[in-house]
């Protein structure tokens, strides 16, 4: 009877152990690992590839490089490093999802599946404020987590505060303190736009001041395509209407650009830029033409003084803004690694460039195991 007895005592507390486990390990839980390292120093590159990793980097500040998974934030550095090192910090959160990331100024926001929006000194990872909001979709990063950093869905920012759509409501987060600021009613067909240099919320039934919601009187009719955004559809700084009219837009009443009617024409840099039949035209604001340059590429973006072209034979091309003339040409290749690939996203900072890379005969299913170029699908250059 005692050994039976020992027995069953022995099975409750096996039992007990593997359930204070399962909690322990399963249970809902937050950890956060901040740094109290030194900021690293701003260091430009030579031009040039840097590196090649399998996470799409949110580039922040040219000096931290921020990643997404489904369950975990996290920063490392260098932002030139040729491979993903060690966190900086980190931040997890089980069971809930996250999201999307975006920054701004040294303010990282995440935005998780229960609808918590976190702001985070993105130097130091440390928790600046947290608010509640409408609950947000699952994470959809797929296997590098770039949707999450670089096109998160309901999540943008411009002109101080977070715009995060849910539903029919939008609604507007100081980005200093987390405080909800505004919230207003939207269409149906207005879910998920872009802010503007102005600041100002955009999609396809109208358009919302960043910084209080009000409608914005007379703009241009919708649906609309956005140009020149930096990253995850936010500050962009220009766009095309529904009938294909161009629109600068550094302030809150956009202003007509003809130069950025052509469906192949970008805003880069201050200038309106597009580059067909072999060559690339450059105009000011004004319409003025300011340089042409010849060559067979493809505008990719700009920093605030230089614009990226990109080669068909994978050369990406550096000019500056204000003349046209070239400032760097490399090849965006890692070691050996050949040109079988086309761009599935990117990042442009002011002094480095994220590409993720598929394949060119993949399907449109980013789950697939035969999507991406590469187990290191994303490639770092400085320039």
């Amino acid at each position: 009877m005692t050994r039976v007895l020992l027995r069953a005592s022995a099975a409750v507390l096996l039992l007990l152990s593997s359930v204070l486990i399962g909690w322990r390990v399963l249970g809902p839980a937050e950890r956060l690992d901040t740094s109290a390292a030194p900021y690293p120093p701003l260091v430009v590159s030579s031009p040039g590839v840097t590196g090649r990793i399998n996470v799409a980097p949110l580039i922040f500040n040219d000096r931290l490089r921020i990643y997404a998974a489904k369950h975990q934030l996290r920063a490392d550095e260098p932002v030139y490093g040729k491979a993903v090192y060690t966190s900086r910090w980190s931040l997890r959160r089980w069971p809930e999802q996250l999201s999307g990331v975006v920054s701004t100024g040294t303010t990282v926001v995440s935005r998780w599946s229960d609808g918590q929006l976190i702001g985070q000194d993105g130097r130091t990872g440390k928790i600046l404020w947290r608010t509640s909001g409408p609950d947000a979709p699952d994470y959809a990063g797929h296997r590098t987590g770039a949707a999450a950093v670089w096109s998160p869905s309901g999540l943008r920012v411009a002109a101080g505060f977070v715009v995060v759509t849910a539903g029919q409501e939008l609604l507007g987060y100081d980005v200093s303190t987390g405080a909800e600021r505004w919230r207003t009613t939207i269409p149906a067909g207005c879910t998920d736009g872009f802010t503007t240099a102005g600041g100002v919320y955009v999609c396809a039934t109208g358009a919302y001041d960043a910084a209080s919601g009000r409608p914005m009187p007379d703009w241009p009719a919708g649906p609309f395509t956005a140009v020149g955004c930096p990253v995850a559809a936010s500050v962009c700084a220009g766009f095309r209407d529904a009938a294909g009219h161009g629109w600068l837009t550094s302030t809150a009443v956009p202003g007509r650009a003809a130069a950025l009617d052509r469906p192949d024409a970008t805003v880069a840099a201050g200038v309106v830029v597009s580059a067909a039949d072999g060559l690339v035209n450059a105009y000011g604001p004004d319409g003025a033409a300011r340089w042409t340059w010849a060559g067979d590429v493809r505008v990719l973006g700009g920093s605030s003084t230089q614009v990226l072209l990109l080669r068909p034979d994978h050369h990406l091309v550096v000019l500056d803004a204000v003349t046209g003339r070239p400032a760097a040409e490399f090849r965006l290749a890692f070691g050996k690694e050949d040109d079988l690939w086309e761009i599935s996203g990117l990042q442009i900072a002011e002094h480095y460039l994220a590409i993720e890379r598929r394949r060119p005969d993949a399907p449109d299913d980013p789950e697939s195991p035969i999507y991406y170029y590469t187990t290191d699908t994303v490639l770092l250059a400085g320039f």
